[in-house]
């Protein structure tokens, strides 16, 4: 009998687990019917229609089902187990800190300056090593790479959502591209002219969403980016759709690498005849604006202003109540996140050498979007693995033919669904500070002060102190301390 319970109970589990993979097996498939079965060709006008890949797609789509709801389970599973641990359990030690992660410990590592040399090495002699397509798709990387950090001080820091961040990167393109075509001005001009503009129109689009955030934010800015791309399309200045074609590319100390220069370079430095050295040269121009960023963005969330951000973005009335100037701060994330936006597309404009209005639609917003969100808000890090991942990855899937956004899309859900706080999830360094006793000798660290914890080693200059303090509990648990006498005066008068 109980043989019998046990095995309709494993079987309801069973079931329970496999109708809901039939059913997505079932939706799939009919809803990718036409698209699976039907094959059209245009030039002669014929159709053809083929069951092949319908057993294909439901076998894969039953598997990935059944691996779905498994790792749910198990992340649901952990999510309780924590919270019951924690229930029951003392907090965690404030001394001790966050647990380590693969990052904290690279970044904590007495190797990480060698390590970076090896990197920026490695980086350098990429484009050597690589087809004229691979250098143009890591350009396109590095270029996005920019404008995810750019996004990520606007959004990521200050918690403010932008959707139209692609206006400052077309901005950024049509400076140099007008000031090129019609004054003959060169990239070296341009590049921080552009970078200026777009700080301008980020303090212009900053003055009237100081009030707005959230949904009426998003909004606002969407339309901002919009705006701007129409405007691009109707000006007679800029050529309307048809856009602005021989744009002239950098040149360095006057060599023009289009040129004979290159021949130079073939004869004399043996450089490779097939190798594209205009195209590597803008791939250094572009990782020097990388590194720039990433110093100057690393500088400005560790300050004072990106702590200002930062509260900000968790709460704007807590930030304001604590004295921080909630209209600079805002007018400082737009005007700077807008910055590196106009200096990527000053690099895209160069790269290209045609730009028109179709390069900068609202897609592309969201492209930098999601750069910042799966990559991992506020992570530096993760921006940038972020930016590699969604840039680099669709050209490594074209082997997939049409079928490759169809993947991508499901990856960026996996990703979305079991790490929600990105790649690389931001972190905040703990710093430890001594404070100083009445005779300036040092005295616990500020954690230790806060949590009352012991220290786990306590140093030479503290065990003096911790001595005379244990001597007066002594002499407090003995009794009362014996009062000196109290002298007199010549009237009986206690002085």
């Amino acid at each position: 009998m109980s043989s019998n319970f046990t095995a309709s109970k494993i079987g309801q589990a069973v079931w329970s687990e496999i109708k809901p993979a039939l059913l997505a097996t079932f939706w799939i498939c009919l809803l990718a019917f036409p698209l699976m079965t039907l094959s059209i060709n245009p030039t002669n006008q014929t159709y053809s229609f083929s069951m092949d890949r319908i057993p294909y797609l439901a076998g894969g789509t039953f598997f990935l089902s059944i691996i779905w709801r498994f790792f749910l389970k198990r992340r649901s599973f952990q999510v309780i187990t924590k919270a019951v641990h924690q229930s029951e359990g003392l907090p965690e030690d404030l001394t001790k800190g966050p647990k380590p992660t693969w990052l904290t410990v690279v970044m904590g590592s007495k190797y990480r300056r060698q390590g970076l040399v090896i990197l920026l090495v490695l980086m350098a002699i990429i484009p050597f090593l690589s087809s004229p397509y691979q250098v143009n798709v890591l350009i396109t990387c590095l270029i996005y790479v920019t404008l995810g950090l750019g996004l990520n001080v606007v959004v990521g820091v200050s918690g403010l959502l932008n959707l139209g961040y692609i206006a400052f990167y077309a901005i950024g393109a049509y400076t140099y591209g007008l000031l090129n075509h019609y004054f003959g001005l060169s990239f070296w001009l341009c590049l921080p002219l552009g970078g200026l503009t777009a700080t301008l129109m980020g303090l212009l689009l900053g003055f009237p969403v100081i009030r707005l955030s959230g949904d009426y934010l998003a909004i606002v800015t969407l339309s901002f980016g919009e705006i701007t791309r129409l405007v691009l399309s109707n000006l007679n200045v800029t050529n309307g759709p048809r856009g602005i074609s021989y744009i002239k590319p950098p040149s360095f100390f006057g060599i023009d690498f289009n040129g004979a220069p290159k021949d130079f370079l073939v004869n004399y430095l043996g450089v490779d005849p097939g190798m594209d050295v205009f195209k590597v040269f803008i791939y250094f121009i572009i990782l020097a604006l990388v590194i720039l960023t990433i110093i100057c963005v690393f500088r400005l969330e560790n300050s004072r202003l990106g702590r200002a951000w930062l509260a900000m973005r968790e709460d704007e009335v807590a930030c304001q109540a604590m004295g921080i100037n909630r209209t600079r701060a805002k007018l400082t994330a737009f005007a700077l996140g807008s910055t590196w936006a106009g200096l990527a597309g000053v690099v895209f404009a160069s790269q290209i050498t045609f730009i028109n209005p179709a390069s900068f639609t609202f897609m592309g917003s969201i492209l930098i979007l999601s750069i910042v969100v799966l990559g991992g808000m506020g992570s530096i890090p993760g921006v940038i693995l972020g930016a590699i991942v969604i840039t680099a990855l669709p050209e490594q899937l074209r082997f997939f033919s049409q079928y490759r956004m169809l993947l991508f899309g499901a990856l960026m859900v996996l990703m979305m669904v079991f790490r929600p706080e990105g790649l690389i999830k931001s972190t905040r360094v703990v710093h430890m500070h001594t404070l100083k006793n009445g005779n300036g000798q040092g005295g616990k660290t500020k954690l230790e002060a806060l949590s009352g914890a012991p220290p786990e080693k306590s140093p030479p200059l503290l065990e003096k102190s911790q001595r005379k303090e244990t001597a007066l509990d002594q002499d407090s648990a003995q009794g009362p301390l014996t009062q000196p006498p109290v002298a007199q005066g010549p009237m009986g008068e206690k002085s």
